[in-house]
């Protein structure tokens, strides 16, 4: 028999960190390549995005089953199996021959991505019954995530400029090995619900929903948005996705189980995190373009030049899981909030021919608002919900980011799909304008929801600290 993990808490946290890590290192990482990529497959934007949104997308569809895998077969062994898969496509990644091959083994990162996150928090539940030491370990793995996703791009530029583009997948081989070690020596079993519906039907038609808004966003920049098949690929969107609602809503044992926005604090989470996703990862891409097309850093060089937002993306991971007891999640959202459209306000001006150093203030603003964002969100869906229904609340919100986060590279890809440098610079500021609008837009929600909402979900959080 297994040791339990409930003996191993402190290790069990670091496997379920180390799984979060791949997850949203693969996010960030990739960004730094793709000027690399671009040469070697030569290919386009468009081209590109989809190297970025195929992982996203597949990563986005199937967090709902994962979550409900996790509940039926037990989160531990569904979180094995993602560890698994993500790493065998890493390996894929870092072989394929071909741009089609990369983007088929993204897919199955993806996959294996969506197996690892809810299932993570799932066994974060497990090892840490304590409310108080579950909120804390909650915050150290949203802040293990949270520098996985600020240090991918240095990460990434060093790979790339010394062992090539192959070695930002290939790096993740040894972290999934490390990491099934550790999962499979010091924990345990987890509880099963074999009552746990998959809904099948629900699942194919939310596939079929992003992928047809992922083709229509992202050939739109070169077919244009009256194309016959752009039109197609819209108009299968929206049936897909009135379907997807009508399966949930008429279904005995739903993959959504629409009843959980009945809770303004759960509401409040998913819509969150669609819109600071969209913002940051968007203006990822945005920027890892704008440092190597329009201003010719080399790969190191674009790693470096998002430094300053891995150390403030650290530091606030941390500190946001002490100030949500101290100041309430609904003043902590709103600030956040505030504090990403501040520093993409700032960020408009950037032109070409400016200062790096100009950009650090907004930059490290920007990141200050979204690392506060991460684990508030996180803490707040999980204590929204009953904890028996803990895997799929956290499919919920990581799937209502990931919507996000593929919806801002489709879109701010498409404003930035010429890369003239006019052209592109207006594409680049319109993005920003986009990201500040919605981050303003979404933080007005919250501050005009009546108060007993933000003392509901605060009196949610105190009970569980």
């Amino acid at each position: 028999m297994s040791v339990s993990s409930l003996q191993h808490p402190r290790i069990t946290l670091a496997a379920a960190a180390l799984g979060f890590v791949v997850v949203l290192l693969d996010v960030s990482v990739v960004n730094v390549a793709l000027d690399a990529l671009r040469t070697r497959f030569s290919t386009d934007v468009a081209g590109l995005q989809w190297v970025v949104n195929a992982y996203t997308l597949i990563f986005a569809a199937l967090l709902l089953m994962a979550g409900a895998l996790g509940d039926r077969f037990g989160a531990r062994a569904i979180f094995i199996a993602g560890f698994v898969l993500f790493t065998l496509a890493s390996l894929a990644c870092g072989l394929a021959p071909t741009l089609t091959t990369l983007i088929a083994a993204r897919l199955a990162q993806g996959v294996g991505a969506a197996l690892l996150v809810p299932n993570s928090l799932s066994l974060l539940s497990q090892a840490f019954p304590d409310k108080e030491q579950r909120n804390r370990a909650v915050g150290w793995w949203g802040a293990a995530g949270g520098i996985a996703l600020a240090a991918g791009p240095v990460i990434g530029g060093f790979l790339v400029t010394h062992f090539g583009w192959r070695s930002v997948f290939l790096i993740n081989i040894p972290v999934g090995l490390v990491g099934l070690a550790l999962i499979l020596r010091y924990s345990s079993a987890s509880p099963r619900n074999e009552g746990r519906s998959l809904d099948l039907p629900g699942q194919a038609a939310a596939i079929m929903a992003l992928a047809s808004l992922a083709i229509a966003l992202t050939d739109a920049a070169y077919l244009g948005w009256t194309h016959p098949r752009i039109l197609v690929a819209l108009g299968v969107a929206v049936l897909s996705a009135i379907g997807f609602i009508l399966f949930e809503a008429r279904s005995h044992a739903p993959m959504l189980p629409l009843a959980l926005f009945s809770s303004p604090a759960f509401s409040i989470a998913s819509i969150t995190g669609v819109i600071v996703n969209f913002a940051y990862y968007g203006l990822i891409f945005v920027f890892s373009l704008f440092f190597q097309l329009e201003q010719h850093l080399s790969p190191q060089e674009t790693g470096i030049a998002f430094l300053p937002m891995t150390i403030v993306l650290m530091v606030m991971n941390i500190v946001a899981g002490r100030l949500i007891t101290r100041l309430g999640a609904r003043r902590l959202m709103v600030f956040g909030l505030l504090l990403g459209a501040v520093g993409y306000l700032l960020l408009i001006p950037v032109s070409v021919s400016g200062s790096y150093w100009r950009l650090v203030v907004p930059m490290l603003t920007a990141a200050s608002g979204i690392a506060l964002m991460v684990p508030t969100m996180t803490n707040v869906t999980l204590s929204s919900v009953d904890p028996s229904r803990a895997g799929i609340a956290s499919g919920v919100l990581n799937t209502a980011r990931q919507v996000g986060g593929m919806l801002g590279v489709a879109t701010c890809g498409y404003l930035v799909r010429d890369t003239a440098p006019a052209a592109f610079m207006q594409g680049m500021h319109l993005s920003l304008i986009v990201a500040v609008v919605l981050l303003l837009g979404t933080q007005a929600i919250e501050i005009v929801l009546p108060p007993s909402h933000g003392r509901q979900i605060s009196g949610r959080l105190q009970a569980d600290c």
